[in-house]
């Protein structure tokens, strides 16, 4: 459970830097509250998740000769489609998730999503064996 949460929120984190980013990238720009924003972000952080567990695997597995061949750099193109699929599913649940371009601004949000979630997980400690068995 613990591993979960730490993961939702590394993915809240990444999100969040992306959207700063990326001015094509827009989450929770239309709340009022802190409480709002960080709803909204959490949420979409949890549907992010859901989502590279789930379709991630699957699109990666039909993309895999063209991640061979251009030696991993469509790993972006993937993780840029988990964020439109994230855009669609976010979009009839109310929360503000928008992406303007696909190419463009979800390709470079992913490429800053990997790099700030690949600091968190340095920075943030992995859980022992004795802690997971507990």
């Amino acid at each position: 459970m613990t591993n979960f949460l730490i993961r939702t929120a590394v993915n809240g984190v990444a999100l969040w830097v992306a959207a700063w980013m990326v001015s094509g990238v827009r989450l929770a720009d239309g709340q009022t509250t802190f409480a709002s924003q960080f709803a909204t972000i959490v949420l979409v952080a949890l549907i992010f998740g859901v989502i590279n567990a789930i379709v991630k695997p699957i699109a990666t597995f039909f993309s895999f000769p063209l991640i061979i061949l251009t030696l991993g750099l469509f790993t972006f193109v993937v993780n840029a489609f988990m964020l439109q699929i994230t855009e669609w599913i976010s979009d009839p649940l109310g929360l503000d998730f928008t992406i303007d371009e696909f190419f463009w601004d979800a390709v470079l949000a992913a490429l800053i999503i990997t790099i700030v979630s690949m600091i968190l997980n340095l920075v943030l400690p992995e859980p022992d064996a004795d802690d997971r068995r507990a």
